[in-house]
């Protein structure tokens, strides 16, 4: 069975088959660290699971917004329209919590806090912390992810 594995000091994801590396990704998670409460802006540790794959057919640089693709393509231009969008595009791996009163129900629900594993511009780097509590991917890296994991895949994120 497949699985991913989130490190929050090295910024990588592994997909993992039993001990076995298949790919390993740079990321990035928070800019403010791991954290499990609502409204902490952190990342999230522990066991989760994907709770559901979105885009599944969209082109790179979709641009979503709550969780639906607007109808546009992520360009510089659109960037520079919009310079304090938190730009979720091409993907959406939506993570679910599976630790009851850590991430999982109540004020540190990681599904109600709506984290993802998603694209970013390619801009954006890699490797070091950024986000506002998602996993950041380059959207070539996201989509080959995507295309391997199904709704279920568990995921485990370490400090």
């Amino acid at each position: 069975m497949l699985r991913l594995e989130i490190s929050i000091a090295q910024q990588t994801l592994r997909l993992m088959q039993a001990e076995q590396c298949l790919r390993s990704y740079a990321v990035s998670t928070a800019a403010k660290g791991a954290g499990e409460q609502n409204g902490s802006f952190c990342t999230p540790r522990g066991r989760h699971h994907i709770r559901l794959k979105i885009g599944a057919d969209c082109p790179p640089n979709t641009v979503f917004v709550g969780r639906r693709p607007t109808g546009e393509t992520y360009t510089p231009e659109l960037h520079a329209a919009y310079p304090e969008r938190d730009w979720i595009l091409t993907r959406i791996l939506w993570l679910s919590g599976d630790e009851p009163g850590f991430n999982r129900g109540g004020t540190v629900d990681t599904l109600r806090r709506y984290i993802y594993i998603h694209g970013t511009p390619d801009s954006t780097r890699m490797g070091q912390p950024g986000s506002h509590g998602c996993i950041r991917m380059r959207n070539a890296d996201l989509i080959e992810l995507f295309d391997c994991v199904e709704a279920g895949t568990p995921v485990v994120i370490t400090e």
